[in-house]
């Protein structure tokens, strides 16, 4: 199937909707049994998409999976009440004490807080890298070295990674390769096309798309599903079914929501281009962006996030310019039909292994679903106020 056709589709077996068009949401904790066969067979196949108890799953969360296996690819996937709570218990399923791991210095803020607390309280070493290492990354790997975690593109600053590069050193040492594949979206990037292992997202963002839902998904090829579901399940994760119906209803409109985002994002960004106070644009499909040869290479499609950077003169005065702001709300999201905007005064303060050389204000943006004129005047009117702040 078309990709398209394949989003429409996702996750609707009908085992899962019985007759109707969507799955059905199944709420449940305790599953009963008529028998003591029918209670073994659910216990001797728990792990298989049966009913057995509520943390293991419904109809509504199996049709998810299925849905997020069937787009990103993968042998299974794990579901998660966040895309922090996916990263952390991602890495946790496949570390022990004594192990190191290396993390990619453009790391989202709240998984470099969980190595450089949780992980190093539990005795497992984390090295940070610079993004665009590439292959590289064969001169960090140690021999206690389990996993190396990317995330492209980065958070903030859009560094694309060199996926490929890097699964290719790390698998010939028995590494693992586990990705950040929020930006992504399923749609735009298929990991285990590229060598990745487990790939993780913030279904929080584009999956869901309405900002009303918090979820995380991690999927993982056929040698690290077992030891990805089990683990997942022994530390209690599960999801609300209202909230993975609200996620499958999501994923119906992705295609085109991206789209959208991906038309209204490169047209703002052009224009942000242009003006005198924007010293640089950092959107992957933007020359001026750190990997922009591999987002052509391995991307089919961009989305609404990215950011710029602001000339060193408007260091003091950013305030004005994001206060005041119609269409554009500060918050920390990203993903829905809304546009934010957030600024970063001191990148650079944010990494220990790789350099920031702008000395002016960081932008990041989401460009919404509204009509780009509008947004373009709302930032115009910005730079009116930061001019004369």
């Amino acid at each position: 199937m078309k990709e398209q056709t394949k989003i429409v589709n996702a996750g609707r077996s009908s085992k899962w909707t019985n007759g109707v068009v969507n799955p059905s949401v199944q709420r449940a904790s305790t599953v009963v049994f008529d028998s003591v066969k029918e209670m073994k067979h659910a216990t001797a196949n728990k792990a298989n998409q049966v009913l057995f108890y509520g943390r293991r799953g419904t109809s509504t969360s199996f049709a998810f999976s299925d849905a997020m296996v069937e787009l990103e690819g993968g042998a299974g996937c794990a579901l998660y009440p966040s895309g922090t709570a996916a990263i952390t218990n991602a890495i946790l399923a496949f570390v022990h004490s004594g192990d190191h791991i290396l993390m990619v210095d453009t790391a989202y803020e709240p998984t470099r807080a969980f190595c450089d607390n949780m992980l190093k309280k539990l005795g497992v070493e984390t090295t940070y890298y610079d993004p665009l290492i590439g292959k590289n990354i064969e001169s960090l790997i140690q021999e206690n070295t389990r996993l190396v975690f990317t995330e492209s593109p980065g958070s903030l600053t859009m560094e694309v990674q060199d996926i490929p590069a890097i699964a290719e050193v790390a698998h010939k040492h028995g590494v693992m390769v586990l990705l950040d594949n929020t930006w992504g979206a399923a749609v735009n990037l298929k990991p285990f096309e590229l060598g990745v292992d487990v790939s993780i997202q913030a279904a929080t963002k584009y999956i869901v798309g309405h900002s009303d839902v918090m979820l995380g998904t991690a999927t993982a090829t056929e040698e690290y599903w077992p030891t990805l579901r089990e683990n997942s399940y022994t530390m209690g994760q599960c999801t609300s079914p209202d909230d993975l119906y609200l996620a499958l209803r999501g994923i119906r409109t992705l295609g085109v929501r991206m789209k959208q985002h991906q038309e209204n994002a490169l047209k703002v960004a052009a224009w942000l281009s242009q003006r005198p106070e924007v010293e640089t644009i950092l959107h992957p499909a933007f020359e001026s962006c750190p990997g922009h040869d591999v987002f052509k290479r391995d991307f089919t499609g961009s989305n609404g996030l990215f950011s710029f950077v602001l000339k060193a003169d408007y260091v003091k005065n950013i305030t004005a310019f994001l206060d005041g702001m119609h269409h554009f709300k500060m918050g920390y999201s990203w993903g829905g039909f809304e546009s934010l905007i957030l600024a970063v005064q001191n990148v650079g303060a944010m990494r220990t292994a790789s350099t920031w050389s702008h000395q002016g204000p960081l932008v990041r943006v989401h460009i919404g679903l509204e009509d780009v004129e509008d947004l373009i005047h709302d930032l115009e009117e910005g730079f009116k106020r930061l001019a004369h702040a």
